[in-house]
């Protein structure tokens, strides 16, 4: 694991959001609000409630995305890392796909288009396999954690490596998808519309690719130490 780490609690907020702006998305995740002022990491997730060593965690997984310190590792808690997850669910389902599926119906003519026909189709079948992924992560998964949190038995011998072994990566088909508009779609003019949406489905696909490195490398390593602990507790 890496030893150092870009941001700490005594890091101004507002820095953090200077040097990488994508980490706007890991606060409003978390529940942050803008409007902190001069306040560090600390006190601005003291005052709104989120816990900081989680939310360090995630920002510098995000920053580095593939390593994190011990120190942090282990000042994660397993419900706001959950609760995190959780809402990044929220963001993609309820706000990011839907947006871009509104600027994608404004940029193409379906009705005079099979090929922009096709394109909306496909998204539409992507946004539905999204849609069952994070679902099943939001009944299934996090229904098990949190029985195992509370030393409950999960029906039918679930564990997490079920999870990590059929998790499969959401993004990839966002490519095709993108290649299909970039190679496929017979735009004769220059369209700041169709550009645009492109742009944000480009930016999706990052995020989504993101967020699974968190599930796949946070989350899941987690999880597997708590089931260790109590299997341990359990024997001994």
């Amino acid at each position: 694991m890496n030893k150092y780490m870009k941001y700490s609690a005594t890091d101004r907020m507002s820095d953090l959001i200077c040097e990488n702006y994508n980490l706007l998305l890991v606060m409003s995740r978390f529940g942050l609000s803008l409007g902190f002022g001069d306040k560090t990491v600390e006190q601005v997730c003291e005052q709104q409630g989120v816990h900081t060593g989680t939310f360090l965690a995630v920002v510098n997984f995000m920053d580095d995305e593939c390593c994190i310190s011990d120190e942090y590792y282990h000042k994660i808690s397993v419900e706001a890392l959950i609760d995190y997850l959780r809402q990044a669910h929220s963001y993609f389902l309820d706000f990011n796909l839907p947006a871009i599926r509104r600027k994608l119906i404004d940029a193409i003519d379906c009705s005079q288009n099979d090929v922009a026909f096709l394109i909306l189709k496909f998204f539409d079948e992507y946004v539905n396999e999204v849609r069952a992924h994070m679902e099943y992560e939001n009944q299934v998964v996090f229904g098990y954690v949190n029985c195992l949190l509370q030393g409950k038995n999960y029906p039918g011998g679930y564990n997490i490596k079920v999870f990590a072994d059929r998790h499969n990566q959401i993004e990839a088909k966002l490519t095709e998808l993108k290649n299909i508009i970039v190679k496929y779609y017979p735009a004769n003019i220059n369209n700041n519309q169709l550009n645009s949406v492109l742009f944000d489905i480009y930016s999706c696909e990052k995020d989504l690719c993101s967020h699974c490195r968190v599930e796949d490398y946070m989350f899941v390593p987690l999880i597997m130490e708590v089931e260790n602990k109590i299997h341990h507790d359990a024997r001994g």
